[in-house]
């Protein structure tokens, strides 16, 4: 346990208190041209700029300055999770998100299709998005594959991602992707950095050349690309270090894992936001925090269509009001990091952050985007620390020292 989650449980209080965490994910972003404005800054969001009047702002580094983090590490860091300490690989997360139950001799992986070109370059890195019930006929073809000395479980997530667990004795997870990320150039050959990680790479390696023949006649979704190998980590929940029933509403399975990782309940939600927002409420008096995720301001950015991420954000926007009328002691709004469509990626760009809070000490942000949240109060901070704030200001935190 790390020395800030000592101190939490050393100084942490109960107390009736609500905390909200609403999370955009991909939310900052670039402008396409110098002296532009950014998506967020474009976007009409009335109602995230009357927050940032009321709150404190400020810019939030997921990891550290220049580190472009992986969605994983930017949700731990902002559930208080030192993303430097606790490096979760993100098969584990995906396996989760489904409901896997992964076990003490799994490796998890995650996994894309792609599409391959006669020569087997990637030409499209997530096979044109397929349908998630394209996703579920697909891997019912690669779970008939199997590997000796292994078992292989292969599970459907949405669209183009699955999940890969790899079953057996001394397998390790000192694996490399195979993904090359970018289009132009060959699936890379997995390569183990320990002996029982060389035993999953074979395996893997074995796995990835029995599908890529099972889908040639698949195409588009004719290749695979593995991330993420990973075994389940020892970490301490939510309720441990923060004393918080904690509730986490995503639609996408691998938040779902992120939250299941540190002990939130998932809750069933709709696919929406307004389906999310009715679980929120419907859930409202029976947890003390709550993981509200969006997705649309993330695939956006990585398609790198501008507009349709300032629409995203103008969705997000509208969920605001029905929030606030919970009236949560504390309410957050962030990313876990920027993908600005300009760059068609995650970045390592800092997070617009607002904090509203019956205590907090307002500034003079009166809208919230990247150059106004450079202004606020809460200045540039990493996003481990994002937790302490919110328990402070709901009351949950005692004093330090004498």
């Amino acid at each position: 346990m790390s020395r800030i989650h000592e101190l939490v449980r050393e100084l942490r209080e109960p107390s009736g208190s609500k905390i909200v965490l609403l999370v955009a994910d991909g939310l900052g972003g670039l402008a396409l041209e110098p002296g532009g404005k950014t998506e967020l800054e474009t976007a009409r969001t009335p109602h995230l700029d009357e927050l940032a009047r009321v709150g404190v702002c400020g810019l939030s580094l997921p990891v550290l300055p220049g580190i472009t983090p992986g969605s994983g590490p930017g949700h731990l860091g902002l559930f208080g999770y030192d993303p430097l300490q606790f490096r979760i690989g993100r098969g584990i997360l995906e396996a989760l998100g489904i409901n896997f139950a992964v076990g003490s001799s799994d490796v998890a992986i995650r996994g894309n299709f792609c599409t391959l070109d006669a020569a087997g370059v990637i030409s499209d890195r997530r096979a044109g998005r397929p349908s998630t019930e394209r996703c579920v006929e697909i891997c019912k073809v690669l779970a008939q594959i199997e590997v000796p000395g292994v078992e292989i479980f292969v599970e459907p997530v949405r669209e183009h991602r699955f999940v890969l667990v790899i079953r057996g004795e001394n397998l390790g997870d000192r694996v490399n992707d195979t993904d090359p990320q970018m289009v132009g150039a060959r699936p890379l050959p997995a390569a183990g950095g320990d002996e029982a990680s060389q035993r999953t790479a074979a395996a893997v390696n074995s796995f990835v050349d029995k599908a890529t023949r099972a889908l040639a006649g698949h195409g588009p979704t004719n290749g695979v690309t593995l991330r993420g190998f990973a075994r389940h980590p020892a970490i301490a929940s939510m309720e441990e270090v923060y004393g918080l029933r904690s509730a986490a509403l995503a639609v996408y399975p691998m938040y779902r894992g992120l939250a299941r990782l540190v002990g939130m309940e998932i809750l069933d939600t709709g696919p929406s936001l307004e389906t999310q927002a009715d679980a929120l409420k419907a859930a409202w008096n029976d947890f003390d925090f709550f993981f509200l995720h969006y997705k649309y301001s993330d695939s956006t950015g990585e398609d790198g269509n501008f507009d349709a991420k300032v629409k995203a954000i103008e969705a997000f926007d509208t969920i605001i009001p029905t929030v606030r009328a919970l009236n949560p002691s504390v309410l957050i709004v962030t990313g876990d990091h920027s993908t600005p469509s300009k760059m068609k990626s995650h970045s390592w760009h800092p997070v617009p952050t607002v904090l509203s809070a019956a205590t907090c000490r307002t500034d003079a942000v009166n809208s919230f985007g990247e150059s106004t949240c450079l202004q606020g109060g809460l200045g540039q901070f990493e996003a481990k620390h994002l937790m302490l704030l919110a328990m402070a200001h709901a009351g949950r935190l005692g004093k330090y020292g004498a």
